[in-house]
């Protein structure tokens, strides 16, 4: 299939449009919507928010108006074809006279993937699938994890030296103010920007006690972007030795509408430090303890899912790395690599659990925030 130059350009602005869901539209898909009219104008845009009910077909209709009668719909993914929160969205163009649909991406649930196309066709509408496929799969692979699975598609983020080592020395890890990683920060600002984005981008994010204990970190969405529900901060804590005192504790937020932004996976209960915490406005939950002791992975992940997160981040030390990968619970590599060695001694990305295995990245880009590098892949397809 030819693109035309018409088509790439309305199409990446629906991919634009799509973008400003971030933050906005989990645990549903982010979706951008362009109308050009029979004449090659733009009649209407749409860009889908959870709080705003109205899918971005819908919003780019009523601006338009009868100008969307022999136009052309530009949309990042597939247009809602069943009953849900709202009504079917294809209803709506057949009615409105859309005479064209180009369209990245199938909807990857399989409940319902090919039913809208085929709804539009059976009307007489042509339906073209496939331009800018990548683009749009990459920007919902963390809604196709979820809806296929269940789970959080996982992003396993470090920051690191080039000898793979993420924290220096014990002898070099003293005097950090709270929130600063022991030993001071391994890559620039305008990587640590990034990575703020990064959460705007997520649902959750999870780290193990160790890291707690060290830095002392704050772990909020400090992009300064708007976002529908906070950034929700998990803990896998086997005894609950999370101190009340810690910034995270201090910090916790448990309203009526969002529920707790603080969540604590246990695998062994102490009903005391327990009731210390949630008196804080700290979720604490047990769940069953893998083999080595510390909370089912698994299990955590099932969980997060019942609760309606999609993208979940790990930022974890090297214990938790270790554990994450082999469990085999990354889908997706995010490796922030700086331009120094910090030698013997220093602590490594991860620690050897003795059942580590062979894995590659596919599908990588590289990315460069002044002197530091970063390097993006996939250990699993989010839509497979």
């Amino acid at each position: 299939m030819i693109a035309s130059s018409t088509d790439e350009q309305s199409l990446h602005r629906a991919l634009d449009l799509a973008r400003q869901g971030i933050g906005l539209a989990s645990p549903n898909p982010y979706v951008g919507a362009v109308i050009v009219d029979s004449h090659g104008s733009i009649a209407g845009i749409g860009s889908y928010t959870y709080a705003g009910v109205k899918h971005a077909e819908v919003l780019a209709l009523e601006q338009a108006k009868d100008k969307a009668r022999g136009g052309t719909l530009y949309i990042n993914l597939e247009p809602h074809g069943h009953q849900g929160r709202t009504p079917p969205c294809t209803a709506a163009l057949i009615a409105a006279g859309i005479r064209r649909v180009v369209a990245g991406m199938a909807d990857p649930n399989p409940k319902v993937s090919g039913k809208g196309f085929e709804q539009l066709r059976a009307a007489g509408i042509e339906v073209e699938v496939g331009q800018l496929e990548a683009e749009a799969r990459r920007l919902n692979d963390a809604f196709a994890r979820y809806i296929r699975h269940g789970v959080p598609l996982v992003t396993l983020k470090s920051a690191m030296s080039l000898d793979a080592k993420i924290a220096g020395a014990p002898s070099a890890r003293s005097g950090c103010e709270p929130g600063v990683p022991a030993g001071g920060w391994i890559t620039g600002e305008a990587a640590r920007a990034h990575v703020q984005q990064l959460r705007h981008a997520s649902d959750a994010i999870l780290l193990g006690i160790g890291t707690i204990l060290a830095d002392d970190p704050l772990l909020t969405d400090r992009s300064g972007l708007p976002r529908r529900r906070p950034l929700l901060r998990v803990i896998l804590d086997s005894h609950l030795r999370l101190p009340v005192e810690s910034r995270v504790v201090q910090s916790a937020n448990n309203d009526s509408f969002s529920g707790p932004d603080v969540l604590v996976f246990c695998s062994s209960p102490n009903s005391a430090k327990q009731r210390q915490l949630e008196a804080c406005g700290v979720r604490v939950e047990q769940v069953a303890a893998a083999t080595d002791g510390r909370p089912d992975v698994h299990r955590v992940l099932r969980r997060l899912g019942e609760l309606e997160i999609t993208s979940l981040i790990i930022e974890g030390g090297a214990t938790v790395n270790a554990m994450a990968l082999a469990s085999d619970v990354v889908d997706k590599l995010l490796m922030y690599y700086a331009p120094e060695i910090l030698g013997d001694g220093a602590v490594p990305f991860a620690r050897n659990s003795g059942e580590t295995r062979v894995q590659h990245m596919k599908h990588v880009q590289l990315h460069r925030f002044d002197d530091d590098v970063v390097v993006e892949g996939y250990l699993r397809d989010p839509y497979a």
